[in-house]
């Protein structure tokens, strides 16, 4: 029988990644199978939700994926599960706008038929935390609360007071408060927390944060609340698996390209590839027989000397473009097929030269939001006027506007927030880069499209091989 939950905070920065993370070890602990799930579009949390939990995490989004993908994503992984932990996104209720609750958690608690555990930073709050949960409660009925947890708190006798204030003016159990402890804080970086790759979380602190969270939460209060989920209705949807192709997808995995979301390798399979890891760090040349080559987002610029210290890889990438085999790289992937990286320190590191850019890292944010992109002309992921959704978020920029007239930009692209549409996404030959993270789930045909792209090119390849052999 599974049950779930959602985890969501008031506001950013509430503390409901370190409450997830602790929730999640802990029911592990008891011996539960725990599915793991992330609302929005984030890379780094589920990260480290797969490494409290060992098995990866799924990204839930209601803007860039549609209700019945997001239902049957849940419903497909929640299935052999005990429970479903899903963490939210920013405040419970905020989401693509201020009038609409599209790609907010309420959105996706009330898609999944889930109730909410709400997390709040009552650091210097009293009696005002009945007023401010009460607000939470009442602005949207149809979202169900499970239960408040308060983090930041002083004493136990900080947390007897607000437990008053709730019991007087709530109708919202308190599942329990989180002592303050600098100890256990996140430790973060430019794009927000570190990554799971570069284990700042290590096993003593998980194994602490779960130890608090056990003896300051009444877990077994939960638990025994929660409804069953019903799967049948959230697996109604089923994807079709091609048979393997024999096609095989290099895919980059090391701690300079980490950014992937487990659907769009999962889709990549269902059309029939066979995804074959590789490290631009430590491998000195492609793996053999690669048909094409998937470069996720990642930490490019951290470990730019090293990827520009191997330079047989990235020859080697660069021969595999110019022999117009299919490449897909996407925000730092695409950084690194580009001619150089310079750091925010104004080292200049030499990159792959697909294509003949150069990005400059910068100490502050450049872009951030959702994106949907019109293919403007047939690429490695589709025919030209496929739609796709995805989202950047980078401290970086290209040096130089586009001028390279072996370069065509074939992405017409839209922000969430209206303005003129822009160019974006570039092709030179087979080999298509951009900085937006594209879920292929916003279109699944891209996943096949690029499958069959590579299983074209290695049938002319043979061809070819075969016409020089006679």
């Amino acid at each position: 029988m599974t049950k779930g939950f959602v985890i969501a905070g008031t506001h950013s920065g509430a503390g409901k990644t370190t409450i997830t993370l602790g929730m999640m070890l802990a029911l592990s602990r008891r011996g539960l199978k725990v599915a793991p799930f992330k609302v929005g579009p984030d890379f780094i949390d589920p990260g480290h939700h797969r490494v409290a939990v060992g098995v990866d995490s799924r990204n839930l989004d209601g803007w860039m994926l549609e209700e019945a993908w997001n239902r049957a994503c849940f419903g497909t992984h929640a299935a052999d599960a005990d429970i479903a932990v899903v963490e939210g996104v920013m405040g419970v209720y905020d989401g693509f706008s201020g009038t609409s609750e599209a790609g907010s958690t309420a959105q996706m608690a009330k898609w999944l038929d889930l109730p909410v555990v709400l997390v709040v930073n009552a650091a210097s709050m009293a009696r005002s935390v009945a007023a401010l949960v009460q607000g939470f409660e009442r602005f949207d009925p149809a979202v169900t609360f499970a239960g408040a947890v308060f983090n930041n708190l002083g004493s136990s006798g900080h947390l007897d007071y607000l437990t008053q204030a709730m019991d007087a003016y709530v109708d919202m159990p308190v599942l329990g408060g989180f002592l303050r402890d600098e100890t256990l804080k996140m430790p973060e970086r430019h794009l927000g927390l570190v990554t799971a790759e570069d284990r700042p979380l290590s096993g003593e602190w998980m194994e602490t944060l779960a130890d608090r969270i056990e003896a300051q939460l009444d877990l077994d209060r939960l638990l025994e609340a929660l409804p069953k989920i019903d799967l049948p209705r959230l697996t109604d949807e089923k994807r079709s698996v091609r048979p393997p192709a024999g096609i095989r997808i290099g895919v980059a995995r090391d701690r300079a390209f980490c950014f992937y979301y487990p659907d769009n390798l999962d889709l990549l399979r269902e059309a029939g590839a066979e995804l074959i890891a590789f490290s631009p760090l430590n491998d000195t040349a492609l793996p053999d027989g690669l048909d094409g080559i998937y470069f996720g987002g990642g930490y490019p610029e951290l470990h730019a000397a090293a990827l520009a210290a191997n330079k047989s890889m990235r020859e080697a990438v660069q021969r595999y473009s110019r022999r117009g085999l299919p490449i897909y790289g996407e925000c730092g992937g695409f950084m690194y097929l580009c001619r150089e990286l310079t750091d925010v320190e104004g080292g200049i590191h030499a990159m792959c030269g697909c294509f003949p850019f150069a990005t400059q890292m910068h100490a502050k944010l450049r872009v951030l939001g959702y994106r949907q992109v019109v293919l403007a002309a047939d690429t490695p992921l589709g025919p030209a006027g496929s739609v796709l959704r995805g989202h950047e978020f980078h401290y970086s920029n290209l040096t130089a506007p586009v001028v390279d007239p072996s370069v065509q930009a074939v992405y017409t692209v839209s922000a969430r927030k209206g303005g003129k549409p822009g160019s974006e996404g570039y092709r030179v030959n087979r080999t298509l880069g951009s900085y937006i993270h594209l879920h292929f789930g916003s279109r699944p045909e891209s996943a096949t499209a690029f499958v069959d792209l590579c299983k074209t090119v290695q049938h002319q390849r043979r061809s070819t091989h075969e016409t020089r052999a006679d």
